[in-house]
């Protein structure tokens, strides 16, 4: 069923007109079969198949070959996700180059039935020592006796809005290792960043890979975490899921379908975000193309993606609508690749570079200096509302424009770490809180939605109560995807203390270890497992009656 959704419409007619000539082909084979009457070179029988030894041996022959025409296509499909297996290698040397950002491209570019069977059973990661049901009860119990005890002092989680804010490819480019500007391009962001809690993100990705960010902050688990051939779980995993984990099903246990809405100014079908938010619980999702398509959608000057500030406006009026707290889940495209000057005027110039990297970057500062500038205009918009809103606002990744530092391996962590702050309005109990950067430094995605709490002060799940353990533990975590666009086989998995540095799994501490192991059976059982924990109350934030 799935995989007609693959076909690109362009292509409808050409599929359609394939397997008419496949029925039409079929039929007449059957026709001459009982028309002709001869037997074939290989001997078969349908009504006295034990009637002489030359036709048992013929039927047996037909036979086996059936059952290894089925063994290939099942153990082809079983290992062509897996990275190095003899089915990907094999799909590999026809030509196969696997896009898994986009199930379409992917379809388009390399077969629908390639692109639905790299779908079908991908590796999800490696059974945990000692995962069992009552492994999973004890942990469940653990963080739940965890949670009581950070909730003793602290206020509903659901009163509050909070606000995800993906911005597309957003850092600082004063940061990355011969990259000199005439001008800063994040002025107001770097000076938000000083008076509210705030950091750098360790990302997976460089130049791509922003869906599997973005799931990493709406359920908590870890990229790092899973088999390395899995590439994109949006893809790869959450299809395959019956009823995933994020954190807007909190929002839409204390107010229904209207608790969470999730906003994307392009098209609903990359990274499969349409059935993959509906699986996650989100009311609406407004998209270019979805029906109603979201609201503003105004570019800047040859830009062709939606403005940073006509998409924080949807967001604006969807508070506007909603009187009860929400969910709301935005991913922006202001600033996605490639950066082919676009704007009429741009006071930003990059120095020592070749003219094509230096026309790219030059052009993604002037958006990130405009994203700075509308980020800033947004949270003074939500100053002025009298409703609590908290905004998580991260960028993604780097962009790929950055060949010179790229071509450095030297430069691979300075190029995984982009910017994030947490801030609250003025009608927020967190207004102008701001965490020990001591603790806040370095973070990974994984853990915003922790942090979050932590910063307005609310009450978590046993969930958010591991992850509070879980960051004081290993502050940030990540495979890191060398390749550009995101994903990659060639990876590897990096651990930061509080200073940023890399730290070696050998090198964690006992406790770390220990915590990490939680971290490996938890994930395994939200994903891969059986979901023992779905049966107790490690998702659920007790909030006080209202």
């Amino acid at each position: 069923g799935e995989i007609t959704s693959f076909i690109p419409k362009s292509s409808q007619a050409l599929v359609d007109g394939t397997i008419t000539m496949l029925i039409w082909l079929t039929v007449i084979c059957l026709i001459l079969q009982f028309v002709d009457g001869r037997r074939c070179v290989i001997p078969f029988h349908w009504w006295r198949p034990f009637r002489n030894v030359k036709t048992i041996i013929g039927n047996v022959t037909r036979i086996i070959a059936a059952a290894m025409s089925i063994t290939l296509l099942c153990s082809f499909t079983w290992t062509l996700s897996i990275p190095g297996a003899w089915g990907y290698e094999w799909a590999k040397s026809w030509g196969d180059s696997p896009q898994l950002w986009s199930a379409e491209g992917d379809a388009t570019n390399n077969g629908p039935a390639i692109n639905f069977l790299r779908l079908t059973h991908p590796k999800i990661m490696d059974k945990p020592e000692g995962y069992s049901q009552e492994a999973m009860e004890a942990l469940a119990k653990k963080y739940n006796s965890a949670a009581t005890k950070i909730n003793s002092t602290r206020a509903n989680l659901t009163d509050n809005t909070v606000i995800t804010i993906l911005s597309e490819s957003f850092s600082d480019p004063t940061r990355v290792p011969g990259i000199t500007l005439t001008e800063d391009p994040m002025p107001d962001i770097r000076a938000l960043k000083q008076t509210t809690t705030s950091g750098l993100m360790l990302s997976p990705g460089f130049g791509g890979g922003t869906a599997n960010i973005e799931y990493q902050v709406l359920t908590g688990l870890d990229l790092a975490l899973f088999d390395d051939s899995m590439q994109s779980m949006y893809q790869e995993l959450v299809p395959h899921q019956k009823n995933p984990f994020a954190w807007n099903q909190i929002w839409n246990t204390e107010y229904g379908k209207s608790g969470s809405v999730a906003f994307h100014p392009y098209y609903k079908n990359m990274y499969l975000r349409d059935a993959n938010y509906k699986k996650f619980g989100f009311g609406k999702f407004y998209t270019l193309d979805s029906k109603p398509a979201i609201t503003h959608q105004d570019r800047i000057d040859n830009s062709p993606y939606v403005s940073d500030a006509a998409s924080y406006q949807n967001i604006i009026d969807q508070l506007n609508k909603e009187i009860h707290p929400q969910f709301l889940q935005l991913v922006t495209m202001q600033n996605h690749m490639g950066y082919d000057n676009w704007y009429s005027s741009n006071q930003f110039d990059s120095e020592n570079l070749n003219d094509y990297e230096r026309g790219q970057i030059n052009t993604y500062a002037k958006g990130v200096n405009i994203t700075d500038q509308a980020t800033i205009d947004f949270l003074n918009q939500l100053n002025a509302m009298n409703k609590p809103v908290t905004v998580i606002f991260y960028g993604d990744h780097l962009p790929g424009a950055y060949q010179a530092a790229s071509a450095d391996k030297d430069n691979t962590l300075v190029l995984h770490q982009t910017d994030y702050f947490i801030w609250s309005n003025q009608a927020s109990a967190s207004a102008g809180a701001k965490l020990d950067a001591k603790n806040t430094a370095y973070a990974s995605p994984n853990y915003f939605m922790e942090m979050a709490a932590e910063h307005m002060n609310a009450k978590v799940s046993p969930y958010l109560a591991f992850l509070t353990q879980a960051r004081t533990d290993i502050p940030a975590l990540e495979r890191l995807v060398i390749g550009f666009g995101g994903f990659d086989t060639n990876t590897s998995t990096t651990y930061l203390d509080q200073n940023g540095d890399a730290v070696k799994r050998k090198a964690l501490s006992k406790q770390a270890k220990k915590t990490l192991h939680d971290y490996e059976l938890i994930q395994y059982d939200m994903t891969a497992g059986k979901g023992y924990l779905n049966d107790t109350n490690f998702f659920a934030v007790k909030n006080n009656n209202k």
